[in-house]
């Protein structure tokens, strides 16, 4: 295990990073893992600190675009296996994950303020998702800025869509970031 991420999504992740980028300077990335509760005998980077709304084996896939000029980010998400109708919100977090919720740290913020004015999609990843009737979701977001160095490293699922909400997964991610 690297940094608390299983090898194998390190692995796929690293791979695609270098896909598509066609020697551009640009930034695609591609990583999945399947849910595991903290302290699973198998680790994941994917953890879920709610079985009910995120159960055990649930899938999650996330991806990110950077475009080579000015950094401009697309992150996109992808779920199967939550609970069925249920509205979850989610965002881009500043720390890995861990056993512990609150070891995400806080929402990733373009422009860093502890103002409520600052806690809204255009300034935060937001990638709020309604589970279909399988446990499916998907969700995209799109802005002209790209993360810092090191402030971006995980996707934290919310039981509630919008800005707050009790943490009930996540999925260590590795975003790329504007040089």
């Amino acid at each position: 295990m690297v940094a608390g991420i299983c090898a194998g999504a390190l692995v796929a992740a690293v791979l695609a990073a270098g896909a598509d980028n066609g020697g551009t300077g640009g930034y695609s990335m591609r990583t999945d893992a399947r849910f595991a509760p903290p302290g699973a005998f198998v680790p994941s980077a994917a953890v879920t600190y709610d079985m009910e709304l995120v159960p055990a084996a649930s899938w999650i896939e996330v991806r990110q675009h950077m475009a080579p000029v000015g950094g401009a980010t697309t992150v996109g998400l992808r779920v199967t296996g939550m609970k069925p109708g249920h509205a979850y919100g989610v965002h881009v977090h500043t720390h890995p994950c861990g056993a512990d919720p609150a070891a995400a740290g806080g929402h990733y913020q373009h422009v860093i303020s502890s103002h409520a004015d600052h806690v809204n999609p255009e300034n935060e990843v937001w990638l709020d998702f309604t589970a279909d009737e399988h446990g499916a979701g998907a969700a995209r977001a799109r802005h002209g800025w790209g993360f810092r160095q090191g402030e971006a490293a995980s996707v934290v699922l919310h039981d509630e869509p919008g800005g707050k909400g009790t943490r009930v997964g996540c999925f260590t991610v590795p975003f790329g970031w504007v040089a």
